[in-house]
């Protein structure tokens, strides 16, 4: 059962289409991970489906049913931009939010998180005194205290250090294997690689991929070679068969030539230096994130 549907919506700004006919069915219990530039439409679509912003065009589906307010209390939002009433007190504030989402004992429920992200020592101190990172955990509480059915996170890892960055992973976890389905957009591609079920790019207000990593990589086949030398990205100048190379200082993911062997690449380059890695496969999801987002900053190698 798909429990958001998104039939062909379209929403401009004047003569800008921020949103382009885009259609999107996400799975009950699914984590399904929204990604794509600056400005290609991702938080538009995620305010749609949250009803802050109406399409001027198209059809929204949650639970089955047709987009209404009324389902919002079975829903958690974290949105980009963040923001809490800092003269309250951090766990009267968590306290506040429960009792708007008719969680029974509010309080209890504001201590086990408060207790989960080592904010305790915190609970009686006002907002406006918290760290960035305590802040956006207390948002991100704020968004699932009532464990809602679907959970909709705009960039729920920006700004975390990877300590919290993790606890919120595993809360996320937690809550799709007690039956929430998720939702997030992210400009982490390791995240959206280990964690999603489904991934989804949108690119200047149109869907570009849509279904599993497995299924996205198969379409690019294996085109890539990862490898580690000795002599570095300088070494692979000038070598037949290579027509992009993305540069991680430590190593490097080469896009070859589909008519090349791989192997002709491998022997040129011990030709050269010393190969302590090499590894053909399909190309990461970061580097089909960067063929889609930016095609003509590729460098090509003749």
């Amino acid at each position: 059962m798909e429990i958001i549907e998104l039939d062909h919506i379209t929403k401009s700004y004047g003569n800008h289409i921020a949103v382009d006919h885009l259609s999107l069915q996400v799975p009950q219990g699914s984590i399904y991970g929204f990604i794509g530039p600056n400005g290609s439409g991702k938080t538009t679509t995620i305010r749609m489906i949250m009803n802050i912003l109406y399409p001027d065009s198209g059809d929204i589906w949650l639970f089955g049913n047709k987009h209404s307010g009324s389902y919002f209390d079975r829903v958690g939002y974290l949105p980009e931009e963040r923001g809490l009433y800092r003269k309250m007190k951090v766990r009267e504030l968590i306290s506040f939010y429960g009792e708007l989402k008719h969680v029974k004992k509010p309080s209890k429920e504001a201590d086990f998180w408060l207790e989960k992200f080592d904010l305790i020592k915190w609970a009686g101190k006002k907002v406006d005194t918290l760290s960035k990172g305590m802040s956006q955990k207390v948002q991100f509480i704020i968004s699932i205290i009532n464990r809602p059915e679907i959970i909709i996170l705009d960039e729920p890892f920006s700004g975390l250090d990877p300590v919290n960055a993790e606890i919120i992973k595993e809360v996320i976890l937690e809550l799709r294997r007690d039956g929430s389905t998720i939702l997030f957009s992210t400009h982490d591609m390791s995240v959206a690689e280990k964690m999603c079920d489904f991934i989804f790019m949108i690119y200047k207000g149109k869907k570009v991929l849509d279904g599993t990593l497995d299924s996205i990589q198969k379409k690019y086949g294996l085109d890539t070679i990862r490898i580690q030398s000795e002599g570095g990205v300088n070494i692979l100048d000038g070598i037949p068969g290579i027509e992009k190379i993305n540069d991680f200082g430590q190593g490097q993911e080469i896009k070859v030539n589909k008519e090349v062997d791989n192997q002709d690449i491998l022997s040129a380059i011990m030709r050269k230096t010393k190969v302590m890695k090499f590894e053909i496969a399909s190309p990461s999801l970061n580097d089909i994130f960067i063929r889609i987002a930016r095609p003509e900053k590729d460098e090509h190698h003749e």
